[in-house]
C-alpha cells in the first residue's frame, strides 16, 4: 500500500488524531483476525456486530493505528493510538482516492503508466475481473479483488494492496442502488470502463430495471475523453449506454459482427460446455482462435469484455487469446466442475443467483446433459421485489421445458419455482421440495447415480454452494460431511 502517516490519515479523512502523527501502517485491515504486525484496523458498524468491539483484539495480534468513529480505550482506561472519523467507510474512501492519486503521479514522475479499469454490470463482474487480471499480470504487475470485493467497503480494501510499482489496478463496481457506481468510479477513477449487463437482480432494491441500468451506466460516465468504455452491444439496455460518454467506445458482440468493436465469430461450446470462438479485435489482425475452459456459452459475454478490456489497455491480441484459452476459473462456485469417481459430475454455480444467470445455468445443464439424467438443485433467487413470484414461476417453467429430468428445489423462498414445474407438467419424483440444505443432501445421497449430471444454482445466502460442495466429495467422506450453511450468515452477499 502507499505508505500515509496518522498525521496525514487524520487530515486525508478530517478525522481527530489521538496517536503519534508518524505512525505508518503497513496494512489497512476490517477484519480484527486479519490484523497483522504493522496494520491499521477499520473500525466500522455491521449488520450483526460492531467493528469497536474488536480494537483490543487487532492491537493483541499488532495493529498500530485504528481508524474509528469514536475513541475506545483499553482495560486500564488508556485510549488505543487512532483517528476518530465520523465514518469510517466513508474515511476508507477517501484514502483510497488519495492512495490512487498517488500512485498515478509517482508513476507519471518515472514515465511509468498507471492504468485503472472499472467492471460492472449485473453479472459476470466477478469472472471478468479473473480473466482481465490473467491477461494482465503477464504484462505487468496487476492488483485485483479478493473474491468479489466490489463495494464501498471492498474497493478501498482492493485500492490499498496497490502501490508505486503497480501497472494495472482491477476494479470490481457492485451497488445495491443509483449513485453507488458514481462514488466508487468518482473514488478509483478509472482509465476503463466495462458494462456487462443489466438484469433483473435487486430490482426491488434499486426501484425497477431502468435504475439498475441507470447506475451501471454511471462508470461511463464518469471516463474522460481519454478513456475507453467498452460496452456490450448484445444487452440493448447497455448498448443504450454509448449516448452517456464522453470516452471512446469500444463495443463488444457475440454474433459474430466485426466492425469497429470486438466480436467473437463461430461462437459455439464444445463437448463438455467450453466456450469457442474467433476473437475478432478492431486492429486489422485475422481472428485469433479461443478455446475457453469456462463452462458455459453465456460466459462468450465475459471473454469478449476481458479481451476489449485488456486490448484497450495495449495488450497483443495474441496474448490475450493465448490467456483466454489457458485459464481456468479462479474463483470458487462459478461454474464450477467436479467429477466424482463413481461417476456423478456436480456443477456448482450457487455463488449467486439472478433471473438471467440462472437461465444460464439451466441451458448449459441441458446442453451438457444429452444422454445423461439431469439434476437442477435449486434455490431462492433473492431480492427481487414485487418480480420475486413470477420470476421464480418462470425458472420453473423453463427446468421443464428444457426437459431436466429431476427438480429439488430448497427453501420456501423458491416453492414459487417447485409449483410452476408441477403446473408445466412435471410430478411424481421428478420434482421434489425440501424444506432445509440438509433434507437436500439425504435426498441426493440416496438417489444420485453413477453418470448423473447435477446442478446447484441459488443466491448466496441459501447456501447451496455448500450444500454442492458436500455431494461433490466421494459419498463415504460426503455423509460424515457437516453442513456448512451456517459459515454463509457470515459471509456479504455479492452486490450486484
Amino acid at each position: 500500500m502507499i505508505a500515509l502517516t496518522a498525521a496525514e490519515i487524520a487530515d486525508i479523512t478530517n478525522g481527530r488524531l489521538m496517536a503519534d502523527p508518524g505512525i505508518v501502517p503497513e496494512s489497512i485491515v476490517t477484519d480484527s483476525r486479519e490484523a497483522t504486525a504493522g496494520s491499521m484496523y477499520v473500525a466500522k458498524p455491521g449488520e450483526n456486530a460492531d467493528g469497536h468491539a474488536y480494537v483490543g483484539a487487532a492491537f493483541e495480534r499488532g495493529a498500530v493505528l485504528a481508524l474509528t468513529e469514536r475513541a475506545i480505550s483499553d482495560d486500564d482506561g488508556r485510549p488505543y493510538p487512532a483517528v476518530v472519523v465520523d465514518d469510517a467507510v466513508l474515511a476508507m474512501g477517501a484514502l483510497a482516492a488519495e492512495s490512487v492519486g498517488r500512485i498515478r503521479a509517482a508513476r507519471a514522475v518515472k514515465g511509468e503508466d498507471f492504468t485503472v479499469i472499472g467492471i460492472t454490470g449485473s453479472a459476470g463482474k466477478t469472472t471478468t475481473k479473473d480473466l482481465l487480471a490473467g491477461i494482465l499480470s503477464r504484462a505487468g504487475a496487476t492488483v485485483a479483488p479478493q473474491g468479489s470485493y466490489n463495494g464501498e467497503v471492498g474497493v478501498p480494501l482492493t485500492v490499498f494492496g496497490a502501490d508505486a510499482g503497480t501497472r494495472y489496478l482491477v476494479i470490481e463496481m457492485g451497488a445495491t442502488g443509483v449513485g453507488h457506481v458514481k462514488y466508487l468510479a468518482e473514488m478509483v477513477q478509472p482509465d476503463i470502463g466495462v458494462v456487462l449487463v443489466v438484469g433483473t437482480a435487486h430490482a426491488g432494491e434499486f426501484g425497477g430495471v431502468e435504475n439498475i441500468a441507470k447506475a451501471k451506466g454511471e462508470l461511463v460516465e464518469a471516463l474522460g475523453e481519454a478513456g475507453t468504455a467498452v460496452i456490450n452491444l448484445d444487452d440493448t439496455r447497455v448498448a443504450a449506454m454509448v449516448s452517456r460518454t464522453r470516452a471512446t467506445v469500444l463495443g463488444t458482440t457475440s454474433t459474430g459482427a466485426s466492425g469497429s468493436g470486438v466480436a467473437a465469430r463461430n461462437a459455439d461450446i464444445d463437448e463438455d460446455g467450453h466456450p469457442v470462438f474467433e476473437l475478432s479485435l478492431p486492429d486489422g489482425a485475422a481472428p485469433h482462435a479461443v478455446h475457453s475452459k469456462l463452462i458455459g456459452a453465456h460466459h462468450i459475454t465475459n471473454l469478449l469484455a476481458a479481451a476489449a478490456a485488456a486490448f484497450a489497455a495495449g495488450i497483443p491480441g495474441t496474448d490475450i487469446a493465448a490467456s483466454l484459452s489457458e485459464q481456468s476459473p479462479a474463483s470458487r462456485w462459478r461454474m464450477e466442475r467436479t467429477e466424482r469417481a463413481d461417476g456423478v459430475t456436480v456443477i456448482n454455480d450457487a455463488y449467486n443467483a439472478n433471473p438471467e444467470s440462472m437461465r444460464a445455468a439451466l441451458r448449459t445443464l441441458a446442453d451438457l446433459g444429452q444422454g445423461r439424467r439431469t439434476w437442477a438443485v435449486l434455490g431462492a433467487m433473492r431480492e427481487l421485489g414485487d418480480d420475486s413470484i413470477r420470476e421464480h414461476t418462470a425458472v420453473g417453467t423453463q427446468v421443464v421445458r428444457l426437459n431436466i429430468s429431476r427438480l429439488v428445489v430448497v427453501g420456501r423462498e423458491a416453492r414459487a419455482l417447485y409449483i410452476s414445474a408441477i403446473q408445466e407438467g412435471s410430478w411424481g419424483n421428478e420434482c421434489s421440495f425440501t424444506e432445509t440444505v440438509d433434507e437436500a443432501y439425504e435426498l441426493l445421497q440416496a438417489e444420485l447415480e453413477p453418470g448423473d449430471l447435477v446442478l446447484f444454482k441459488s443466491s448466496n445466502g441459501v447456501g447451496l454452494r455448500y450444500l454442492g460442495d458436500r455431494i461433490a466429495l466421494p459419498p463415504q467422506a460426503g455423509t460424515s460431511a457437516n453442513t456448512a450453511t451456517a459459515t454463509a450468515a457470515n459471509e456479504g452477499n455479492e452486490l450486484l
